[in-house]
């Protein structure tokens, strides 16, 4: 028996934290700290792994531009009340 072999999970025998939805759930949770369970669920194949953590690194820093930018705007609005 090799310790090295990657394990065969059936449907009904993959943990819970490799199944499809919990991913899902978790990436629109908590974003790219979920790359790790993508990176070790043995179904993806390499090519869209690749695929989603670029696309999820992209989604990820747009969202952080979008919220830089408001909270850039947020501020003007506070120092224009502040003169008021």
């Amino acid at each position: 028996m090799d310790a090295s072999a990657k394990p065969s999970y059936t449907k009904e025998k993959m943990p819970w934290y490799f199944r499809k939805a919990f991913i899902i759930f978790a990436v629109c949770s908590v974003g790219a700290l979920a790359l790790p369970l993508i990176w070790r669920r043995p179904q993806t194949t390499l090519a869209w792994k690749i695929g989603l953590t670029i696309g999820i690194l992209f989604l990820s820093w747009i969202l952080f531009q979008v919220t830089m930018e408001s909270i850039r705007t947020l501020t003007e609005y506070y120092k224009l009340m502040e003169g008021l």
